[in-house]
Parts: C-alpha cells; structure tokens; sequence
C-alpha cells in the first residue's frame, strides 16, 4: 500500500511538473513570506499541543467527510485551540490538493503542516509555494540518502520536517538524521492496523529536547490523555474531527483530556 501510494503520488508531481516546472515552483517558494516557526508552536508544554487535520478520505476507510471549504474547518481547529494544522494533499486516496493547503495557510495564523507521499525536492518546493510551514517525511518510503537531503532541503527553505517513524529501526533513523520533531505513527502503511500501544514503546527512544508526535488511533479523550502519559508532546488528529458533528467541542475535550 505504502509503495503505491508514493507511486501514485510521483506520478501526480511529475504531471504537475508538466505545466509548471522546477524552476518556476523554485521562484514562487521563494516569493513567500518565511515559514512559521513550527518547533516553537510545537514545544512541549504544560498540557498536549494538538495537530487538527484536514482530511476527506483515506486508504483504510474510504470517505469520511465531504469538506468543501478547507479553510472553515482549519479555522474552526485555530479557533478552538490546534497548534498547527495538517492538511492532506494526496488526490488519489485521500482527495486533498494543494489548492486545500493554500486555502489553509491563507486562513489561520498557526503552521500549516503538507500531509502527503514526498520522495522528491520538486514536492517540497511545492509545499512552500502554497506556504506550508512543515512537510511530512515518512521514514518507511524513503532511503536514507534521500532521507538527509531531502530533511535538509526542508530546512534550507526555512520550514520544519516532520519526521514519521512506525517502529525501532526507523526511529533510529530520524535520531541518526538530528530530526527535531519526530512522529510515531500507529498505523502500519503496509497494513493499515493500528497499534495504539506503538508509541509508548517507541517514545524512549527519542531524544530529550525532541517534540515527540503520536499519530493516528485517537478516537476520544481518553486516548489522547494515553499518549500524553506515555510522553507525547503533540498528538495529530484527523478522522475523530472531521467525523463529528462539532470539531471544535471534539478538540477542545481533546485539549482537556
């Protein structure tokens, strides 16, 4: 699953690529205004610091939520007290686009995260040109060279990388690349089951001074405040919002948890 959605996802930049090439993405990343400091947003503090996600679709559970303004829902997260948002850029599975991400940044004041399957320096160009201010780097998709010049290259244009890990070897990976936010993502990419016990294992692994993130298996207040004792900094939320009927209730209980 996990190869066909990179696949799927290098296909896509390299149609976009077609009608707008390097060099002019090159120039309007970097006619934005400079990236928001994600790390800071980010910091480990008192209570858990939430990632609200824009998510319509994924691989495992088809449809979840029509979202026919981005910018409203990513809105109603800033208003009720998300750190940052991720917005789910991947067409094929997921249905999110880049115009969702532009949307997004253009709507709130908090970083803005680009959710997707990125494997080229041409992606990441893209992701700052509709001003994200993180992109994810998912350890499992990528080698190790790639790995480094592609965090570097996120860093160079001033945003902040995502580091996504799924178990021991990868987390020593990211702690090998000096990665300064690092997730663990309950879900396996090659099944797609969940292992909301993954973190806690994991999350000694990791470095002191680096922002942990737990990912995905957040279905309600109870399991955020399980992260949170087992170390986690930040939690990313995606299905349990967009499939209630108040995401900005949802979250703050989230937040309270």
């Amino acid at each position: 699953m996990l190869a066909d959605l990179v696949a799927g996802a290098l296909e896509d930049a390299a149609e976009r690529q077609l009608t707008r090439s390097l060099s002019e993405v090159e120039a309007a990343a970097l006619a934005r205004p400079a990236a928001l400091d994600a790390l800071a947003a980010l910091a480990p503090a008192e209570r858990v610091k939430i990632i609200a996600e824009v998510k319509r679709a994924s691989p495992s559970r088809g449809d979840l939520a029509e979202i026919p303004d981005p910018a409203v829902l990513a809105s109603i997260y800033a208003g009720a007290g998300a750190s940052a948002i991720s917005v789910l850029t991947e067409g094929r599975k997921f249905k999110g686009s880049l115009a969702d991400l532009e949307a997004v940044r253009a709507a709130v004041p908090v970083p803005v995260l680009r959710k997707d399957f990125i494997a080229t320096e041409y992606q990441v160009l893209e992701a700052r040109a509709a001003g994200a201010d993180l992109v994810l780097l998912i350890v499992a998709a990528l080698d190790q060279p790639t790995l480094e010049r592609l965090h570097a290259f996120i860093r160079s244009l001033g945003m902040t990388p995502l580091v996504e890990t799924h178990d021991a070897v990868e987390v020593s990976r990211a702690v090998d690349l000096g990665a300064d936010l690092v997730g663990v993502n309950a879900r396996d990419l090659s099944t797609f089951e969940l292992d909301p016990d993954l973190f806690g294992r994991l999350a000694e692994r990791i470095p002191a001074g680096t922002v942990k993130v737990a990912e995905s298996a957040v279905k309600t207040p109870a399991d955020v405040a399980h992260y949170r004792a087992a170390g986690a900094d930040v939690v990313l939320i995606g299905e349990a919002l967009v499939t209630g009927a108040d995401p900005a209730a949802t979250l703050k209980e989230f937040l309270s948890s």
